[in-house]
C-alpha cells in the first residue's frame, strides 16, 4: 500500500527537521583598550565563555531557537576584548512525538546552529586584531540536562516555599 505518491505510509510519518532560516540577531565586539590590548602580552589571557539556548514557538510546528554566546578575555584584571552573539534559526519540526520535541528543539537545533555562530565569533575576534577564537565544541546534551536539573530544583524549592 502507498500514500498516493508511491511511498509507503510509514515514510509519510518519518520525523522531519528542516532549517527554514538562520540569522544573526545581535552581534557586539568590544576592544576597549586598543591599541594597548594589541601589544604582546606577558601571559595568556583568561577567556570566559557563557552559552545559553532559548526557544520560542512561532507556529504549530515552527520554532525559533536562539544561541546566545558571550565571552570575555582579560589579562591581570584588564579587559582585552569581549563579545556577545545572538544567533538564531527557524526550524520546522514534523512527526516528532510530543515527549521528544523539547529535547530535539533544545539539543539538535542549537547543535546545527553552533558551527555558524563559532565562525562569526572567530571572524569578529580576528577582525578585532587578535588571533581567531575557535570555540570548542559544545555538549548540548549536557547543557540541556544541566538546565533541566536546575529547573527541577527551582520548581522543588518553589513548591516547598508555598504555604499548605
Amino acid at each position: 500500500m502507498t500514500n498516493g505518491n508511491g511511498a509507503p505510509p510509514e515514510a509519510a510519518q518519518a520525523p522531519q527537521l528542516n532549517v527554514l532560516a538562520q540569522y544573526t540577531k545581535d552581534l557586539s565586539f568590544e576592544n576597549p583598550n586598543a591599541p594597548a590590548s594589541l601589544a604582546p602580552q606577558a601571559q595568556q589571557p583568561s577567556i570566559n565563555i557563557q552559552i545559553n539556548v532559548t526557544a520560542n514557538t512561532l507556529a504549530d510546528s515552527e520554532f525559533e531557537v536562539t544561541l546566545a554566546i558571550e565571552g570575555k578575555a582579560d589579562n591581570a584584571g584588564s579587559l582585552i576584548f569581549s563579545f556577545e552573539l545572538l544567533y538564531a534559526g527557524v526550524f520546522r519540526i514534523l512527526n516528532v512525538p510530543k515527549e521528544n520535541l523539547h529535547p530535539l528543539v533544545m539539543i539538535e537545533c542549537p547543535r546545527l546552529l553552533f558551527p555558524f555562530a563559532r565562525e562569526i565569533i572567530a571572524t569578529a575576534v580576528r577582525d578585532g586584531g587578535f588571533p581567531p577564537l575557535m570555540l570548542d565544541p559544545v555538549d548540548f546534551v549536557g547543557l540541556y540536562r544541566q538546565n533541566m536539573e536546575r529547573q527541577a530544583a527551582a520548581a522543588a524549592s518553589a513548591d516547598e516555599a508555598k504555604p499548605s
